[in-house]
């Protein structure tokens, strides 16, 4: 009878003579009877190979579930994005691996070829919207913005082009009856009936005018307030908008079981202490040795500590739980060892200016005093 092991080398073997849906029909099989980080990363290949991407992607995600420092499927897992169009992602699947890995050259090389597409995609995005900005402002330019005080409407060139010869001929229309015809004694003239009219704030049909409607200074005064009230409203919205999406946000954090879901998750969150600092919450302080097992680095030590350092005064114990787990992780001394100075000169501003600040319990002052003595800052 068939086991994983020998379903597994089958695979391998129908792999190498390019048989790919045989190998992954082993494959799964063994992954059926016990799944392994590396029958999964052998089928994501297999799936590379048919063009299978997005399934190839999943396979690598389960076998870095059950062994996240297996190079091979960060690897292929980045292949497998950049194929998607997942560029952002290819990259941080390159850079966790070279973390592991730092001397890999087929990782460096990858890291290098994802950056470049990457890039060129951001500038092919940016020239896009500066052509249509552009292209936009010659629109504006060929058209002419007219404010009667009660809307706004444009016109086009042609469309003004008749509307100022209409207004001439008119004016030669009406000069010329003039001329023909004069006024009798005791009657007025159009001209001052116009002048009274709108000396007294009143339309040709004798209508009332809106008194801000009926100077250029009240048009200018009316038009500013009304941008500075749409200006408030928008501002407001987005106000609104940002606290739904930060609310929603936090919803979907969910507690990481890897040191890749969690960096992933930590970086989309930079920026937003408050849902960086839900996700630690949501994350349990005594998982934090398992889940960064050989991964943690300086730089994610040192943002950590300062995310605790945000709720470190409405909730002490907590804060110290972290704080005291966070020596556990493996490689902390060596971590602690070889900080930058610019790393420990941030660690000993928060234990100087937070954590041990006068107004911090003095229950705590003992094991705070010990925990600032582990992390190497010395008074």
């Amino acid at each position: 009878m068939p086991d994983a092991a020998s379903e597994k080398e089958l695979g391998n073997e129908y792999f190498k003579q390019k048989k790919f849906k045989e190998a992954i029909d082993c494959y799964s099989r063994s992954i059926a009877l016990s799944p392994t980080a590396v029958a999964y990363a052998n089928r994501a290949m297999a799936y590379l190979k048919i063009r299978k991407f997005q399934e190839a992607e999943d396979d690598c995600s389960e076998a870095l579930n059950l062994d996240d420092r297996y190079i091979k499927a960060y690897s292929r897992r980045a292949t497998a994005r950049k194929e998607l169009g997942k560029l952002k992602e290819s990259i941080e699947d390159a850079e966790f691996g070279l973390r592991l890995e730092p001397n890999n050259q087929d990782m460096k090389k990858q890291h290098a070829e994802f950056k470049a597409l990457y890039e060129k995609e951001i500038l092919q995005k940016a020239s896009g919207v500066i052509k249509k900005s552009m292209q936009g402002a010659q629109e504006v330019g060929k058209s002419a913005t007219i404010d009667n005080g009660l809307g706004m409407h444009t016109m086009s060139d042609s469309t003004q082009r008749k509307g100022i010869a209409a207004v001439q001929g008119s004016q030669t229309k009406v000069s010329e009856c003039d001329k023909q015809k004069k006024p009798e004694k005791g009657s007025v003239t159009l001209e001052e009936i116009g002048k009274r009219n709108t000396s007294a704030g009143n339309t040709a049909d004798g209508t009332q005018l809106d008194a801000e409607i009926a100077g250029p200074e009240n048009i200018k005064r009316d038009t500013k307030s009304r941008k500075q009230e749409l200006k408030a409203s928008v501002q407001d919205l987005a106000s609104r908008a940002a606290s739904r999406a930060m609310a929603e946000a936090a919803k979907s954090i969910s507690p990481p079981n890897t040191a890749y879901q969690f960096e992933v998750s930590w970086r989309a969150l930079s920026g937003d202490r408050s849902l960086q600092a839900h996700l630690l919450k949501v994350t349990s302080p005594s998982a934090l040795p398992q889940i960064f097992k050989n991964a943690m680095s300086a730089s994610m030590l040192v943002d950590i500590v300062k995310c605790v350092a945000t709720f470190f005064r409405e909730d002490v114990d907590l804060a110290i739980k972290y704080l005291e787990n966070l020596t556990k992780v493996p490689r902390f001394d060596m971590l602690i060892l070889f900080l930058s100075p610019t790393d420990k000169a941030d660690l000993l501003k928060v234990w100087d200016e937070v954590f041990c600040n006068e107004a911090s319990a003095i229950a705590c002052a003992e094991i705070l005093d010990y925990l600032r003595s582990v992390y190497g800052l010395k008074k």
